[in-house]
């Protein structure tokens, strides 16, 4: 069996693989929700699939078909800027693990517990470019910045050179949906990120792979 936490996330990273299930829209086909334009962003599916990834979940989305089978262009227009974000940064997704902390930022914080079988999503703060998510793979760390800096810097602090969650050198730090390096500084608070000025499409959630 698999802990399911319907339209909703974990607090924490869990020792066992769990779910979560939730909809862009209605669990079934509800043309007031096509009519008012209230299906979910594909910035907020990204976000959450993100932040469930980081706590060793997994997320399972439904889109509600109309009775003939299709999807609507407005479901069908989130489906792709999903697939576009997916297709740029799907190495910091696609067969990663958990890393010893799941991220940092004020988010988190802002959400309070999670009680019953979940219903906890969409609450506390926006994410911020303050909040990072972590995950590993192979000998990569990837730390997703789930906005993009307005100043042009990223600071993970969770990375400081005497936090103690990162003991070895960083040699190079890329940003995974342009394979463009990245200048960066880390001292004993935090590592300092440089973004270029040219910002990538859907710039909402930015993975950066750390060698």
């Amino acid at each position: 069996m698999v802990w399911d936490i319907e339209k909703g996330q974990s607090n924490n990273i869990e020792p066992l693989p769990w779910q979560t299930d939730t909809c862009i829209g209605h669990w079934h086909y509800d043309r007031s929700v096509y009519d008012n334009k209230k299906y979910k962003s594909a910035k907020t599916v990204i976000h959450t699939l993100i932040d469930v990834v980081s706590k060793n979940g997994n997320l399972m989305l439904n889109i509600p078909v109309r009775g003939d089978g299709s999807i609507d262009e407005l479901e069908r227009a989130i489906v792709v800027e999903i697939g576009l974000w997916m297709k740029a940064n799907s190495d910091s997704i696609y067969g990663t693990r958990p890393w010893k902390i799941f991220g940092e930022g004020p988010q988190q914080e802002s959400v309070g517990a999670l009680t019953a079988q979940g219903f906890n999503e969409g609450k506390g703060k926006p994410y911020t470019s303050e909040d990072i998510r972590f995950v590993q793979k192979a000998r990569m760390l990837y730390a997703t910045v789930m906005d993009w800096p307005e100043n042009g810097i990223a600071v993970i602090k969770s990375l400081g050179a005497k936090k103690n969650f990162y003991s070895g050198k960083i040699k190079q730090i890329k940003l995974v949906s342009t394979g463009q390096k990245l200048d960066f500084k880390q001292n004993a608070q935090a590592l300092e990120v440089y973004f270029p000025k040219q910002k990538p499409q859907n710039s909402y959630a930015n993975a950066l792979e750390i060698t």
